[in-house]
This record gives structure tokens, C-alpha cells and sequence, in this order.
């Protein structure tokens, strides 16, 4: 969809929509909303591993917001140096979140099969406030920092009634919601996979950016066959994210989400909590000491479900298959996506996960008479399981309001070290590379290569960068990777660079007898020190330039 059309859109409003605004061209409460969200209280510093993002089995995040663990690596690195970027203005931090599901059912002839659950944003970081701030002292009106979004398939062919109108509310965590309720793909459209697109715009019309989804694959209904390796995108492996929707006699407005809401596991109709799925065995998943086990979830494993905000988690259940509203005891093949299933507690075999209009209740299912192998349940302890992605931009304007949009937003995907010590250059893998980009190490910028749109090439910063008596050192020091573009704009990465200290004691003063010797014999090895390493950081930039000309 064009920019043009957007434009458009901002002023004369959505006729024929389900959710258009009845007022006058211009933004009213119903089209979009006021971004308040108030400084939040810093979480714990978190630790980061060398050349990557942080460990799988701590993927289950905290309150306050999705993933708290970026801002924090720049908070820490504050005391690395005085330099103004990256890090010591990340209480500017801005963040826009999309959950959406990994597989789409296809609609056919004039059906319309809306996603399920409901893609939605989230909107987050003080940095708005601090936007709203420079746009009310710039003298703009009210409508000038209410911010609107869009949501398509991302397809040259969505015309504008494939558009879904965003509508943000604030939330009591300070962060706007909104979801795209009635999107859809049709038979008409061939792809195998496809992403969303998300666009967001100022009342003045000005572009904050295009933020796409993860990749998401197109099925015509939910395999009933036992899943195989050929098929392997079609199962739910451990330490991954999903959801879970309950649906009464398959009928769309009686959908209920499994959700938590201020540390409580609730049924919501409109929003969706995503929950970290983890095989544990069984023998030690009591008293929350539970061991992961990789691999594809199969039917009869010990599992535990975790609020990936909130890290809130239910107890061990056992999940088990759900065919004609009973729970089969004796199947053990890979959960698939959007089975229905029951979640059986491990500790109450009588007990079952159930929802109650819009609570969490335990249903007591009776055994099936007829066979024993099977469990009667009720609606409610029906649950439909599909996996899901959370995809976070978080981005940072400083204290300059920047006017051109944020997007292309580049992402990391991969590191890679070339040589070591003094001469190490790292390559960094990912997409929506440019010239105008450069990397920082904390809060050191460092002499970048453009590559390609997929590939930047930088040199190492040497460790005393960030630490005085660096030959002595004895600790292993981690700091945060970012993107910086030209004209000042921050990107946040979840990848880390650690340094790792040669464990070798520091090299013995000789002739230390007399005082005055061993002053002027610890001057005289300062200064070759100091001549060594500049020797090194010079055969460092030759090295990295000669590789530049060739």
C-alpha cells in the first residue's frame, strides 16, 4: 500500500470499516491515543553471553515490558565512559512490539478466516513522553503526538479495505494495545508464506516507520496426521513460544484467550499473553527446580507454560491430545499446530485446565466409561494451541526529534570473529544494512565497513576501551552491541561482545630491591605499555583498511 494512500487515510477517515472515526478530518480518542507512559522503574542488570543473544532458557522475561534486558545492558554500560551515545540516553528508549501467530489458515471463496489469535502491537518506552514534550514545546496541538498504525499482509496487491485501522488504548502499564481483529488471506493470494506490515504514523502526518513480522506460514486446516521430520515447522518444540485460545462450538465472538493480567492467569477476549512451553522432566519438575529437555512437545510430556512478560508459570501439566471432546491417555506423538488439547495437572491426574466465563478454574474430568483410556471433558478444558513470535523494535532519538522515518530497521541475526588479541575484526550478519550505519561496542564507536545489505564489518575495540590497568585485569567484561545511524538515531540489538581476560599473571618487576628502582622500573614498563599498544591499535587500522582497498 502506497505512502500516498496512508496520507489519505489521516484525513478523511475509514468509511464501510468496523472501526472508523465519526468526527471531523483530524484525530479523535476513538482514532488513536495520547502516549503517557511515565518513567518505569529499572529492572536488575541481566547478564549477557559472548557474541550472541541472551541464553534460551532465559527466555522468559520480566515485568514491565517484553524485554527490559536491552535498555538495561546500555543503563550498565554508563560507567564505561562519558561519551553522549549510546547509553546514557537510554531513559529516551522507544519500543514497538508485534505478537502474531506462526501459521495463518487460508480463507476460501467468500469466507473469511481472521487470523487467530489476533496479530497485535504494543507500544512502549519513555521515549514517546519525552517526543510529546519536544512536540508540545515546538507549540504543536494535541493531535500533533497521538500516534495512528495500520496493518496489512505484505503485498503490493492489499488495496485499502485490506488495511486494518489500528486503535491504541492505554494500558495500566503505561503501554498502548491495539490488534488487528479481521485480517485475513485469501485463495486468491498463492504464497506459501507471508509477513505483516505494520505502519505508524504522527498526527502531522509524519512517518515514524514500516515495521514488519516475522515470517508466517500459510495452511489450508490443522494436520490431524502424526507429524514427521518433513513437516518439522509444523510442531511445537520446547522453549518455544504459543498461545492458547478456547473456542465453544467453533463460534468467533465465544473466543477466549489464555492471558495474565497483574500476575493472575485469566480468559480474555481480546487479548493474548504468548507463554514459554518447556518440556521438564518429571522426576524434577516440583518445587519449580525443573530441568529443560529439548526437542518437539509430544502428548503425554511433563510441561509447564511461562508468562513470557511476566514469568508468572502453572504448574507441571501433562498435555494430551483432545479428539471429540475427550483426552486420550495413550498417545505419545508431536503436538502439532492448532491441535486441540488438555492440559491434565501432573500433581491432581483428576484435574484439568479449564476457563470458567473469565477465570482460570481446575475442572474435575470424569473417566470415560466405555474406555478407560480416555477422559471426559467439557468445553472449557478444550484448548487450541498454535505457535507464536514476538518480534521487538526498540530505537532511540536522543533528545533531537528525528523527522525521517526509523525504518529500515536493521537486525542482527549473526557475529562472527576474525583473528584475535589485538587484531580482531568482527562481521556482523543481518538484514537492512547501509553505509550510513555504524557500530558501537557500549558506549565506544568503532571504524565500520559496509558490506552488503546483509553483512557489516567493524573492528574490535581493544578491552582497555572500557577499563582502566586492562594487562591486570582478571574479570570478564560484556558490553551491549548497537546500531547508530548518521544523523543520531540509536538501534538497540539483543547481541552482546564479551571480553575475555588471558589468565596469565601479570609479568614480574625486576631489580625491585630498592624503592627508587622499582618506581622508575614500573614508569619505564608503563611506557613500553603504552608504545605497545599503540603499535597494535596502528596495525590494527592498517590491517583494517588494507582490507577495505582490497
Amino acid at each position: 500500500m502506497s505512502a500516498e494512500v496512508i496520507m489519505e487515510e489521516l484525513d478523511t477517515g475509514e468509511d464501510g470499516r468496523k472501526e472508523t472515526s465519526t468526527n471531523q478530518p483530524g484525530y479523535s480518542q476513538a482514532d488513536s491515543a495520547l502516549l503517557y507512559p511515565p518513567p518505569q522503574s529499572p529492572d536488575p542488570v541481566s547478564t549477557l553471553t559472548h557474541l550472541g543473544t541472551l541464553l534460551a532458557g532465559h527466555d522468559a522475561p520480566r515485568t514491565g515490558g517484553w524485554d527490559r534486558r536491552l535498555d538495561m545492558g546500555f543503563q550498565g554500560c554508563q560507567l564505561l565512559g562519558s561519551t553522549r551515545e549510546p547509553g546514557r540516553e537510554a531513559h529516551t528508549d522507544q519500543s514497538v512490539t508485534i505478537l502474531h501467530a506462526k501459521v495463518a489458515q487460508k480463507s476460501y471463496g467468500n469466507e473469511k478466516r481472521f487470523f487467530c489469535p489476533p496479530p497485535c502491537v504494543y507500544i512502549s518506552g519513555p521515549g514517546w513522553r519525552v517526543m510529546q514534550d519536544h512536540l508540545k514545546e515546538a507549540g504543536y496541538g494535541d493531535s500533533v503526538y497521538r500516534v495512528c498504525g495500520y496493518m496489512c499482509l505484505d503485498s503490493s496487491s492489499q488495496s485499502q479495505t485490506d488495511t486494518f485501522k489500528l486503535v491504541f488504548d492505554q494500558q495500566p502499564d503505561s503501554r498502548m494495545f491495539a490488534c488487528a481483529k479481521s485480517l485475513f488471506i485469501s485463495d486468491q493470494d498463492k504464497r506459501k508464506h507471508f509477513c505483516l506490515l505494520l505502519r505508524l504514523f504522527l498526527g502531522n502526518r509524519q512517518e515514524v516507520g514500516s515495521f514488519q513480522s516475522r515470517l508466517i506460514k500459510v495452511i489450508s486446516k490443522p494436520s490431524q496426521k502424526r507429524q514427521s521430520m518433513k513437516n518439522a515447522d509444523l510442531c511445537i518444540s520446547s522453549c518455544s513460544r504459543v498461545a492458547l485460545f478456547n473456542r465453544l462450538r467453533s463460534q468467533t465472538v465465544s473466543t477466549r484467550y489464555l492471558s495474565v493480567d497483574r500476575g493472575a492467569f485469566i480468559a480474555s477476549a481480546r487479548q493474548w499473553t504468548a507463554f514459554t512451553i518447556i518440556m521438564v522432566e518429571d522426576q524434577r519438575a516440583d518445587q519449580g527446580d525443573f530441568v529443560l529437555s529439548e526437542g518437539f512437545i509430544c502428548y503425554g510430556c511433563v510441561v509447564q507454560l511461562v508468562c513470557t512478560e511476566s514469568g508468572v508459570t502453572l504448574p507441571p501439566m501433562v498435555i494430551r491430545k483432545v479428539n471429540k471432546q475427550h483426552a486420550i491417555l495413550d498417545v505419545d506423538e508431536p503436538v502439532s499446530q492448532l491441535h486441540k488439547c488438555a492440559f491434565q495437572f501432573r500433581d491432581n491426574p483428576n484435574a484439568y485446565l479449564c476457563l470458567s466465563n473469565d477465570t482460570i478454574i481446575q475442572y474435575q474430568a470424569p473417566s470415560s466409561v466405555r474406555d478407560p483410556s480416555r477422559v471426559v471433558l467439557n468445553d472449557g478444558s478444550c484448548w487450541t494451541i498454535i505457535g507464536v513470535e514476538v518480534v521487538e523494535f526498540t530505537f532511540n532519538q536522543g533528545f533531537a526529534c528525528i523527522q525521517t522515518p526509523v525504518t529500515p530497521f536493521p537486525v542482527i541475526t549473526g557475529l562472527e570473529v576474525n583473528g584475535g588479541g589485538h587484531v580482531a575484526m568482527l562481521e556482523i550478519h543481518g538484514e537492512n544494512f547501509s553505509p550510513h550505519l555504524k557500530v558501537w561496542f557500549g558506549n565506544s564507536e568503532t571504524e565500520t565497513m559496509f558490506k552488503s545489505p546483509k553483512s557489516l564489518l567493524c573492528v574490535v575495540p581493544d578491552v582497555s576501551v572500557f577499563t582502566d590497568g586492562w594487562r591486570c585485569l582478571r574479570r570478564i567484561i560484556t558490553v551491549p552491541l548497537s546500531l547508530i545511524r548518521l544523523d543520531g538515531l540509536i538501534y538497540r540489538t539483543s547481541f552482546s561482545f564479551t571480553y575475555t581476560p588471558e589468565l596469565q599473571p601479570p609479568p614480574p618487576v625486576r631489580g625491585a630491591a630498592g624503592g627508587g628502582k622499582r618506581e622508575g622500573m614500573i614508569e619505564g614498563g608503563q611506557e613500553e605499555d603504552i608504545l605497545l599498544e599503540t603499535i597494535h591499535q596502528e596495525f590494527t587500522r592498517a590491517n583494517f583498511h588494507l582490507f577495505m582497498q582490497s
